[in-house]
């Protein structure tokens, strides 16, 4: 069955990671449509990496909700005032300071996640494919050279017993 393929090429991964581009968003979307099975194969991808982050996500540090909802109602405060300032019913009162500058909240947090460029992936492919290469290596020369060692302590035997 051709869907399985699909369902199989990985292109629903990209998909739901957000690393896909966007011809492979217009096919997903497609196929969505097109096919159930590939419509229920997605969801149900998306319902398991949903899983996956919820069971690796962090705490936020405590007070964290508390800091932001002081500084949305601050930032409320600020605009319920300007526009007090500039409602025409007050408009005669200029005594009042211009409130237009921008106020950020400022939210600790301390993350234990290492965030990676998309550029890097095939970086990362590349290294890891180049160290099972040398790995397969290491182990050939070293099962050759156990295997010569091997043939020499055969030989010293066999020139031994010629000299004696």
């Amino acid at each position: 069955m051709e869907i399985n393929k699909i369902i199989e090429s990985g292109l629903m991964e990209t998909y739901v990671m957000g690393i896909a581009t966007e011809e492979e968003v217009k096919k997903v979307l497609s196929l969505k449509k097109e096919y159930p099975a590939f419509k229920d194969a997605l969801e149900q991808l998306e319902y398991d990496m949903e899983l996956l982050a919820q069971s690796m996500g962090i705490e936020p540090p405590a007070g964290t909700l508390a800091k932001i909802e002081h500084g949305i109602n601050e930032i409320q405060r600020q605009n319920q005032s300007v526009q007090t300032a500039f409602n025409p019913e007050y408009s005669s009162d200029k005594t009042q300071p211009d409130n237009r500058q921008e106020k950020y909240i400022e939210v600790e947090s301390e993350s234990n996640q290492m965030h990676v460029n998309k550029a890097w992936k095939w970086v990362f492919i590349a290294v890891f494919v180049l160290g099972k290469i040398f790995l397969a290596c290491a182990i050939y020369f070293y099962l050759e050279n156990r295997q010569v060692k091997e043939q020499i302590k055969e030989l010293k035997i066999e020139i031994k017993q010629k000299i004696r």
